[in-house]
């Protein structure tokens, strides 16, 4: 009996037979203890009953005699836990004590790697600014971003004995270091940003901290991007040499320029040209220019007329070719060096100048022409630096070992024998590896053309401090200070390995980052006004991250990322970390929120299948918050949980999350929609007003459309309402045509102050009392931002709308016209003066970017035509056999395009969808005579109403919107009577 069960009481006894199983309930009847029998034990005295082990295995113990028995305490001791459980409650193969499970969602070292340099030599050059780089390593999906950061790591970590551990099919697999989330190492790309702090050598052997953070590469992941170009001073572009400038190199670029980042440009997978294409050197060369040039266009077309200082040119040292799968890359500058290695007469710098644009090498003269005088000239870069390479390439791949030997011998590579036998992949990558040697000209690259944290400082107070920068705290950030006062900005949140907790990953504007450090915590709402999203925290960790582990210091000085511990309960998205007391006792300003090249608009509905587990799910929406930048979680009127997102791969991930990572537990999941926006067409045919509740007052109000260019100004921040009303109004006099009266009078944009409406006063001095409207401003302006958060079709925000004040007239005393009597009647005035403007809906469009061979083209026409999309251009990619095409798609279509593409395509094309704009759904969503049947489409013209009340009866809402409901009584009588309103 005794071998059945282990001193836990789990069951490892062979499985019974239903005979065996009864009679063993009986037998365990027997030998139930109760701790009710330690009272009674010390009640009296008694000796122990000895247990005959051969007794018979039925018997039945009463409970006075169970006294004679020892207790579970006495047999286990007094340190082990018991459980005393009835029979049956639970299954043999759970155990009744279950063991101590650690979940690890991302992958780490176990200890911390070997590295090539000394880490207290890491930690010292931290305190040298001049000494650093923050960069950040940005470009298109699969263009081998990861794979280059790679390259650096294994440059820089000595864990070469782990790889050679590896075998089969395991060996061929990408490193990925920087991919540690498990959904990256599944699905083969890169979800979240992931940092890394290498030191690196520049050719003359000088070291420098390079603070690298590998972004994704999926339009998806642009969110990721955006946070991690905040905290870098320049960018490292990463383009695939074949597929060139795709649609999220593009908003990159834009970006970046726009941020006033500098730019450095990597041409990868230079392979792809000799073993994929087998283009000939001259072609490769052109390929490379068209590539370059590409790049060049996106910048000009940024910033008109300014692109030439912007401009990259291998010339001047910010372009580098790379081929990341076989650890390679050089600049002009670092293959002209080692040529003046080989040839002590050449200088380097003089013949890099010379190693690119239209000159020519002719070889019987050896001189440089502008244009090839003799036979057999050749641009000078094809002979100097792709035939080379095309050479190396063919003979270490066709050769035989020992013709192979000589050949390499000559220039100086020697390699094992045993390697002369390694598959072609290994050995071409060993034989690159001694050719090119470290990324010594990259290095250089960096260092020459992306500015220091030093020089960097004054760009990022320029264009996001909100704070004076005359104050000492500005000035300390500019210097990059690190006695100053602490200033940290906060624009990530990784999740530990466990995923319980979180560490904020910032970057050290001032001051010193220590552990056991009390800071204030400024959100993104805080203002010297209203200081609620402020919260005081304690730094309990400060690392430097470096991706699959971190390395914990005693502090990190100014100038450098650092990823901290214990401040991140109150972060959601970004913020400002500051010493408890500034000097002088100065205010404390926070950075502003990122600003995204992106708008969230995939929308999914959650529930939990277990009502009871809701308090976990919104527990876990909350760390989704704080884990994806771009997503937006919120209720609805309805009560229904919304999950905001950028697109398909995107929220796929999220709900992983969620189920797996942070709530683990099981979701429903509504069918995808969007987010609309409302808007109008014409001005209102009337002008609407709206009585306050106590018939005192009086508000009428127009609305009218916003000319083009404005709503996108207001986002873009070119206006800001905060500025003062000469600059915001001259703002409108010149680039809009507004009349000076009307552009000093423009009160508020909405719903929020980057909101694409406008509130302007458009009353007369003559016949409003001012004093008295000044009063009420404010609560107007409530009334307008609540009408704008939720417009009057299907409760979606209002967009591209400016509202006008005609006339107010208002009750003489102030507690007539508060406001509970204004904000509702202010949002009411609005509301009927809209609908009276011949509303329509907007829906967000995708702009569609697919490249695929030649037959794949037709297809994406089928199947963009079948979801109301079109096609905008296609054509060829310049020296590939791939096409290109570009399209649009409305969001509410796309939901399984990219799938029904695929479908299509045998798998051939690969497609990007990113928000492009805002459209009119066509159609009029008030016209009540378009009759929609159940489970049939609409027909196009009834697509807005269809919308219209299918989001109503999603949110709950009254089957049809009326404007009875808004309007005055007597005005809507009125308007009836005359034949304005129908019905």
């Amino acid at each position: 009996m005794d071998d059945l069960y282990d001193e836990f009481g789990n069951f490892i006894g062979e499985a019974e037979s239903d005979e065996d199983a009864s009679s063993a309930g009986q037998a365990a009847d027997a030998y139930v203890y109760d701790d009710e029998a330690q009272d009674d034990e010390a009640a009296n005295d008694q000796q122990l009953m000895e247990i005959d082990d051969e007794g018979p295995s039925n018997a039945v113990v009463l409970h006075e005699d169970k006294q004679y028995y020892p207790t579970a305490s006495q047999v286990y001791g007094e340190d082990v836990e018991i459980l005393v459980q009835e029979e049956d409650t639970q299954s043999l193969a759970q155990p009744i004590i279950a063991p101590v499970v650690k979940k690890k969602f991302t992958v780490q070292e176990a200890d911390l790697p070997r590295v090539r340099f000394e880490r207290e030599f890491m930690t010292d050059l931290m305190n040298f600014p001049e000494q650093i780089r923050n960069v950040a390593v940005a470009g298109h999906l699969h263009h081998g971003k990861t794979a280059f950061m790679d390259m650096l790591v294994l440059e820089t970590h000595d864990i070469q004995d782990q790889l050679d551990k590896k075998r089969g099919k395991k060996r061929d697999e990408q490193l990925r270091y920087t991919d540690v989330h498990i959904l990256e190492r599944e699905r083969g790309l890169s979800i979240k940003s992931a940092p890394m702090s290498l030191v690196l050598q520049s050719t003359k052997g000088k070291s420098h901290l390079f603070n690298m953070i590998d972004t994704p590469g999926h339009v998806n992941f642009v969110d990721e991007v955006a946070s991690s170009l905040r905290l870098a001073d320049g960018v490292v572009l990463v383009v695939d040499v074949v597929e060139g400038v795709q649609i999220n190199t593009e908003q990159i670029i834009k970006h970046a320029v726009l941020e006033g980042l500098a730019l450095t440009l990597v041409i990868n997978k230079m392979d792809r040209l000799i073993l994929e294409l087998k283009l000939p050197p001259a072609d490769a060369y052109f390929k490379l220019k068209h590539v370059i040039e590409e790049v060049n266009t996106v910048i000009e077309n940024t910033i008109p007329g300014q692109g030439e200082k912007r401009r990259i040119s291998p010339e001047k040292g910010n372009v580098a070719f790379a081929c990341s799968s076989m650890r390679w890359c050089f600049t002009l500058q670092s293959f002209a060096k080692m040529y003046a290695d080989s040839y002590p007469g050449v200088n380097a710098a003089d013949f890099s100048l010379r190693l690119w644009g239209d000159v020519f090498f002719n070889p019987r003269s050896r001189k440089f022409t502008r244009k090839g005088v003799e036979e057999g000239s050749k641009r000078s870069f094809v002979n100097f630096v792709l035939e080379p390479i095309y050479k190396l390439y063919s003979h270490t791949l066709s050769e035989s070992p020992e013709g192979l030997k000589e050949k390499l011998a000559a220039l100086g590579i020697h390699l094992k024998p045993s390697q002369y036998k390694t598959d072609a992949k290994e050995l071409l990558r060993l034989v690159c590896e001694q050719f090119f040697g470290p990324a010594n000209g990259f290095v250089d690259m960096i260092v020459q053309h992306i500015p220091s944290p030093l020089e960097g400082a004054k760009r990022m107070l320029d264009r996001y401090y909100t704070g004076p920068l005359d104050s000492k705290t500005a000035a300390a950030m500019e210097a990059c200070d690190q006695d100053g006062p602490l200033v940290v900005h906060v624009t990530k949140l990784f999740n530990s390995s466990d995923a319980k907790a979180f560490h904020s990953f910032g970057r050290v504007l001032s001051g010193t980052a220590r552990p056991v450090q009390s800071v204030r915590v400024l959100g993104e709402g805080y203002t010297l006004e209203d200081e609620e999203d402020m919260v005081v925290a304690t730094i309990t960790d400060t690392w430097i991250a470096e991706s699959r582990y971190n390395v914990p210091t005693s502090g990190v000085p100014a100038g450098n990322w650092v990823l901290l511990g214990g401040v991140d309960n109150s972060i959601v998205k970004t913020a400002t970390l500051v010493a408890p007391k500034l000097p002088e006792d100065e205010d404390a300003y926070i950075f502003r929120p990122i600003k995204h090249f992106f708008e969230s608009v995939f929308k999914v509905a959650v529930e939990p299948i277990n009502p009871s587990e809701l308090p976990k799910m919104l527990d876990g929406l909350r760390k989704i918050n704080k884990s994806y930048p771009l997503v937006t979680t919120k209720v609805e009127e309805s009560g229904e949980h919304v999950i905001l997102g950028t697109g398909e791969l995107y929220m796929d991930c999220v709900l992983h999350d969620l189920r797996r990572l942070y709530a683990e537990m099981e979701l429903k999941v509504s069918d995808p929609v969007t987010r609309f926006c409302e808007t109008v067409v014409e001005t209102s045919a009337i002008k609407c007003y709206a009585l306050t509740p106590n018939k005192k007052n009086k508000l009428t109000m127009v609305a009218e459309p916003l000319d083009p260019g404005i709503a996108e100004d207001i986002e873009s921040g070119k206006v800001s309402i905060k500025d003062p009303v000469r600059k915001v109004g001259k703002f409108f006099e010149e680039n809009y045509g507004y009349d000076l009266l009307a552009s000093r009078n423009i009160w508020a944009f909405g719903p929020d102050d980057m909101g694409p409406n406008i509130l302007q006063n458009d009353t007369l001095p003559s016949d409003v009392n001012q004093t008295l409207l000044k009063s009420v401003r404010d609560t107007i302006r409530q009334g307008f931002s609540w009408a704008t958060r939720e417009g009057p079709l299907c409760e979606e925000p209002i967009r591209n709308t400016k509202f006008r004040v005609m006339d107010v007239s208002l009750a003489p005393e102030a507690i007539f016209r508060g406001g509970g009597q204004i904000i509702p009647t202010s949002r009411r005035a609005c509301y009927s003066s809209f609908l009276m403007a011949s509303p329509r809906l907007m829906e967000p469009v995708y702009s569609c970017s697919m490249i695929g061979p030649a037959d794949a083209v037709s297809s994406l026409y089928t199947v963009l035509a079948r979801r109301r999309g079109h096609v905008l251009q296609d054509g060829p990619i310049a020296g590939t056999p791939l096409y290109s095409v570009k399209g649009l798609i409305p969001v509410i279509d796309s939901f399984g395009f990219e799938t029904d593409l695929r479908i299509h395509t045998q798998g051939q094309a690969t497609v990007s969808l990113v928000f492009d704009r805002w459209s009119i759904v066509p159609g009029d969503p008030l016209d009540k005579d378009i009759k929609l049947r159940p489970l049939e489409p609409a027909s196009a013209q009834a697509t807005a109403r269809d919308f219209v009340l299918k989001t109503r009866r999603r949110k709950g809402l009254a089957e049809d919107v009326t404007i009875s409901k808004f309007l005055e009584p007597d005005l809507f009588r009125s308007l009836k009577e005359s034949g304005i309103l129908d019905g």
